[in-house]
């Protein structure tokens, strides 16, 4: 096991991959090289023959400044090692990763531990982007996904630190997590993130709330410091697709949401000849809790019982569907409506199940044309019903897990969807890989015409003092300003465009990065050690910070 020492190789590692060019990757976690990281001692600063103790105002006030010189020292150390031994990490390029687990690799058991509220996003992110190698970093967390997008400077080091946060957070051994995240690299993150947007990856086919989560990471992210421009712009370019996908093709008919699809298990289950007569209760009226009841009445149910904390928002759904009779009930009356309800849906924010064994089993029993079975449709994460609860043979309980069933149907005509689906996500990714790739060669334009500027200004200045101000005239200045100016753009229009890469020729990205590094080569321009020396500044800054 390496042992790892210093600022600089805990930001960057001591070793850095070969290629420039991104690469579509998944490499298990046992490629992983396993490091831990040695502590520096501690810094001395001050007078080392002791200080006059004072007040404890004062001495709070001496730490506090030996504290923030400290930071310096070691801020100040770290870049002066980044400089002395820079060439060691020139040749690693940022990675945009996804690390996270879904309803397709993991339980809910795990989902509802890993799971991060709304409220606790910026908090998520602002942790995630304090780890050594992670530049950006933005949270997906919903009921079927824990999703991690970040943009890491060191691809195994940012996945290590990234997978030891879920750890953390969690309360999961790391062990025990590799069993169920997946991770994907940049081409492959991004087009991930795209199916997600488009309802590709979701239970149900094309549904919408997934598009309106993807948007609210970029609310959320933009009022924290972590959503920088490579998540910011990869986020919008999924919500771009996700949009085309819905309007271009008819991916989305039927049923649209995991509330729809608990509605339709729910129909599933019950026989067709109570249908009419069913009792329906719903226990949250929230966004799910308000869809359960739209979807509900959608397939003909007029009289729905809701229990809400306040009655504000129930009455706000009253007035949106005035021809069916909504019945309130506080949370306090929830187990006497679960006594008159067949089917009971749960859609809350408790991080504690709202029924246990024993409370379904003080209620009275249902009828038997349904079997003598009372429903639990619990799409919550964290779940509302207990598991337990199943072991009762007059309840069927029901999770975010069991609406897998209900998609089945009509297999050919969603892949037929997907494949139409699929591309135009090809068309959204290729337009954002070639914005990412022509971040590539930006500093080298922006230096290169620095450089010829500084060159045009000094022989223009050698020009203007030869004629001399007598026989100079605005004319003559203007005109020859004008002929320097078209001298260097003319020069430099070859080189620029050789430069380009953003997909509107056939110029390959290999291509372009050779003839960025032949520039840097030729004009000692130096863009990778300045890029690098940013970055490692941005970390030093936001760790002081």
């Amino acid at each position: 096991m390496a042992v790892v020492s210093g600022s600089v190789a805990s930001l960057l590692g001591p070793k850095a991959a070969p290629s420039l060019r991104r690469k579509s990757s998944n490499a298990p976690f046992s490629a992983l090289p396993g490091f831990r990281v040695v502590p520096r001692p501690p810094v001395c600063v001050g007078n080392p023959r002791g200080r006059v103790r004072g007040s404890p105002r004062c001495e709070a006030t001496v730490d506090l400044v030996e504290a923030r010189t400290a930071s310096r020292a070691s801020s100040a150390s770290a870049l002066e090692q980044f400089k002395i031994s820079a060439d060691r990490y020139m040749k690693e390029r940022s990675s945009i990763a996804v690390i996270g687990l879904s309803v397709h690799t993991a339980p809910v058991e795990m989902r509802e531990k890993l799971a991060v509220p709304e409220a606790q996003w910026p908090r998520a992110i602002e942790e995630l982007c304090s780890l050594n190698h992670v530049e950006e970093a933005a949270v997906l967390s919903t009921c079927n996904r824990m999703e991690i997008y970040v943009v890491v400077l060191s691809w195994h080091r940012g996945i290590r630190e990234v997978t030891e946060w879920m750890a953390k957070t969690s309360g999961i051994p790391v062990s025990e997590l590799r069993q169920h995240l997946f991770m994907l690299r940049d081409s492959d993150a991004t087009g991930h993130l795209f199916e997600v947007s488009a309802g590709l990856d979701s239970l149900v086919l094309g549904e919408g709330q997934i598009l309106a989560q993807v948007k609210q990471v970029v609310r959320v992210g933009q009022g924290s410091r972590g959503l920088g421009k490579n998540i910011d712009r990869m986020f919008k370019d999924a919500i771009t697709a996700g949009k085309r996908v819905r309007s271009e093709t008819n991916i989305s008919s039927g049923a649209v949401s995991v509330s729809s699809a608990a509605v339709e298990l729910a129909l599933m289950k019950l026989p067709k000849s109570y249908l009419p007569s069913a009792r329906m209760l719903v226990i949250g009226a929230g966004k799910m809790g308000k869809l359960v009841i739209k979807h509900l009445v959608a397939k003909g149910f007029q009289r729905i019982m809701v229990v809400n904390r306040s009655v504000e928002k129930v009455d706000a759904i009253r007035e949106e569907m005035k021809d069916v009779e909504i019945i309130f009930r506080p949370f306090t009356d929830m187990l006497p409506s679960a006594a008159e309800a067949d089917v009971v849906f749960t859609s809350t924010a408790s991080e504690t199940p709202l029924f246990l064994k024993e409370h379904v089993e003080g209620l009275p029993p249902v009828s038997d044309a349904i079997g003598a079975v009372r429903l639990f449709i619990d799409i919550s994460v964290p779940r509302n019903v207990a598991s337990c609860v199943s072991d009762l043979e007059y309840a069927r309980v029901y999770n975010v897990d069991d609406l897998k069933s209900v998609v089945e149907a009509n297999k050919e005509d969603r892949l037929r969807k997907a494949m139409e689906a699929r591309a135009i996500i090809t068309q959204e990714l290729k337009r954002f890989e070639a914005w990412r790739d022509s971040l590539e060669t930006v500093p080298t334009i922006k230096k290169l015409r620095s450089y010829a500027d500084r060159i045009k200004a000094s022989e223009l200045e050698k020009c203007l003092q030869k004629i001399g101000d007598d026989a100079l005239t605005k004319k003559m200045r203007r005109a020859i300003e004008e002929l320097s100016s078209g001298i260097v753009n003319k020069l430099l229009h070859g080189p620029l465009q050789h430069l380009r890469c953003d997909g509107s020729d056939s110029r390959t990205l290999d291509e372009t990065l050779e003839n960025m590094h032949a520039l840097n080569r030729m004009f000692s321009l130096d863009t990778e050690k300045a890029i690098m020396e940013q970055k490692i500044k941005a970390k030093v800054e936001k760790t002081r910070s």
